[in-house]
């Protein structure tokens, strides 16, 4: 029997959720299967099972880790003044829009996550939770309540953009709702 080096059961953990996340949000999670997972990790199937208990259990951890790295950025910004306008934009950009698989795991899922168990969407709605509640940090302007108020329309506003963009195969329109929802986004937030 094979003995590995201290932590490689964490970078084989860590290797096979970078993998489970791009093709979830590349593809959905329902298109994504566990064999296709475990071969472009280059690992057997049976490996799968000492790391997770189910492709559920994969599924929240992917959507926990990714959103936790949102949330990162989202902190940093705040640490470094980083503006919401910033945020704004570049998460409605093209490149955003054109690279699901590396993307916000919110815009690339949520409509699957609502069909998902209890455990998923509550650890689904803890995290978008606290990245709202990190953007109503960057707006300036109101009360606690009018900020959030204004966090939840911004955020719901980007998500749903990127995703309307993403589905159109017009490209003109999908670069004008991109445009359009920047400024609707910046207006929110800004209360122009």
């Amino acid at each position: 029997m094979a003995r590995y080096d201290k932590g490689h059961s964490d970078t084989t953990r860590r290797h096979i959720l970078d993998v489970a996340s791009a093709q979830f949000r590349e593809s959905g999670i329902a298109a994504v299967g566990l064999a296709g997972i475990m071969s472009e990790a280059g690992l057997t199937n049976g490996a799968f099972y000492t790391h997770f208990a189910s492709k559920e259990d994969l599924v929240r951890e992917v959507l926990r880790d990714a959103l936790i790295r949102r949330e990162a950025r989202h902190k940093a910004n705040l640490e470094n003044g980083v503006a919401l306008e910033t945020t704004i934009r570049d998460y409605l950009s093209t490149r955003h829009r054109d690279h699901a698989g590396t993307g916000c795991p919110t815009a690339a899922l949520v409509a699957e996550i609502a069909r998902h168990p209890k455990a998923t969407r509550d650890a689904f709605t803890e995290k978008v939770s606290d990245i709202i509640t990190l953007m109503a940090e960057q707006i300036r302007q109101g009360s606690a309540e009018e900020r959030r108020r204004k966090a939840i329309t911004v955020y719901a506003t980007m998500v749903g953009a990127l995703q309307l963009a993403r589905a159109v195969n017009d490209k003109q329109l999908s670069d004008e709702i991109l445009e359009h929802a920047v400024e609707a986004a910046i207006a929110l937030a800004n209360d122009r």
